[in-house]
């Protein structure tokens, strides 16, 4: 993994399919974010608590959309912060825009 912030590691395009299919754990949560993106900085925490709260049963990882525009593109997104989940490697929830710890935390706990 390339730089850590705290709890949650960043990821590049070349590392992504790899993080997605080959964790150890079947849900892996996306946040694509940017370094300056306000709104981003007020996820970054939420995604740090949900990587300690599901340790060992979801990855929490990070994207800079600036260094990855391809994986960005790939999912059709157009705003951050972006939350992508996944489950076995498939897409199963998307959150835009900022969001209440409640909800990336149940968008998870519905698929563990």
């Amino acid at each position: 993994m390339s730089t850590n912030t705290d709890i949650v590691a960043y990821v590049e395009e070349s590392e992504f399919d790899v993080v997605l299919n080959g964790s150890e754990e079947k849900i892996v949560v996306v946040d694509f974010t940017a370094t300056w993106c306000g709104p981003c900085r007020l996820v970054s925490p939420l995604m740090d608590q949900l990587a300690e709260e599901y340790k060992g049963r979801a990855k929490v990882v990070k994207v800079d959309v600036d260094r990855n525009k391809p994986i960005f593109k790939k999912f059709g997104l157009r705003s951050i912060p972006a939350v992508l989940i996944f489950k076995d490697g498939i897409l199963a929830e998307t959150i835009v825009g900022v969001s209440p710890y409640e909800e990336f935390s149940k968008a998870v706990q519905k698929l563990v």
